[in-house]
């Protein structure tokens, strides 16, 4: 099946209308997209809400399960999955789903773990970021790079096929 760039463009960004200055005109700014899956509703829910606050747009799943249908349904410029959620192994189940898919969003892994031994023992599992919501500001910063990484990556495959 061939997706037209329209309808693309429709399952990933959201558009927000902005009133620009003094000029009573309206202008369009995309949001990316972020999948948040998190099984603890006061972490995906405080998560959700800086991320928001952050300006993204935001699909929350409470399970492994919800989030792999968010992924089939939706794409995103990032997936950010806990790692315990209804098995020890779900959110690697995630984000191994995420990097299947075609549209290759940026993944990491969440926590409000805060056992240093739990990331050692994951490094060698994850290639991507462990995050500890402890501090927003690097929160945010990470996210911000995450997506920024992903695109540049996009870009320079296109580039490649272009020339090929």
């Amino acid at each position: 099946m061939v997706r037209t760039l329209k309808a693309i463009k429709k399952k990933t960004k959201h558009d927000v209308s902005v009133w620009s200055g003094g000029a009573n005109r309206k202008t369009t700014a995309a949001l990316a997209r972020v999948l948040l899956a998190d099984d603890d509703p006061e972490s995906r829910l405080t998560l959700q809400t800086v991320l928001r606050a952050g300006g993204y747009h935001v699909d929350a799943a409470a399970s492994a399960a919800e989030a792999l249908g968010k992924l089939d349904q939706f794409q995103y410029e990032l997936v950010l999955s806990d790692l315990h959620m209804e098995s020890p192994e779900a959110g690697l189940r995630v984000l191994a789903h995420a990097r299947m898919m075609e549209y290759k969003p940026a993944t990491a892994l969440i926590t409000s773990y805060r056992d240093g031994q739990l990331r050692r023992s994951r490094a060698g599992h994850h290639s991507g970021i462990l995050i500890e919501p402890e501090n927003l500001p690097e929160l945010l910063g990470r996210i911000a790079g995450l997506i920024s990484d992903r695109a540049t990556r996009r870009l320079e495959r296109e580039l490649r096929l272009a020339n090929v």
